[in-house]
């Protein structure tokens, strides 16, 4: 039972991070990685690993991301996602 458990928040954890990479890149509308990266301050790395669904913002890059895109933090990283 605890290992189904465990199972389970690992399969929510990806597919919250799958649902936040598909909105970046939905919010990009076109633009290039790089211009993201250079209007927010960040390397393309770093923006190709959160569209990716690899890596999660720390939450100072979610509020730069949010502000970029006149947006809140939580109607980017918090809705819609897998509970």
């Amino acid at each position: 039972m605890i290992l189904n458990t465990i199972r389970v928040s690992k399969v929510v954890r990806l597919l919250n991070k799958m649902l936040i990479g598909e909105r970046l890149i939905q919010l990009r509308k076109g633009k290039t990685q790089e211009e993201i990266a250079k209007s927010v301050g960040l390397s393309v790395s770093a923006i190709r690993m959160y569209e990716s669904g690899h890596r999660i913002p720390r939450d100072e890059i979610k509020v730069k991301i949010a502000d970029y895109y006149g947006l809140s933090v939580q109607e980017i990283f918090f809705d819609n996602q897998v509970h």
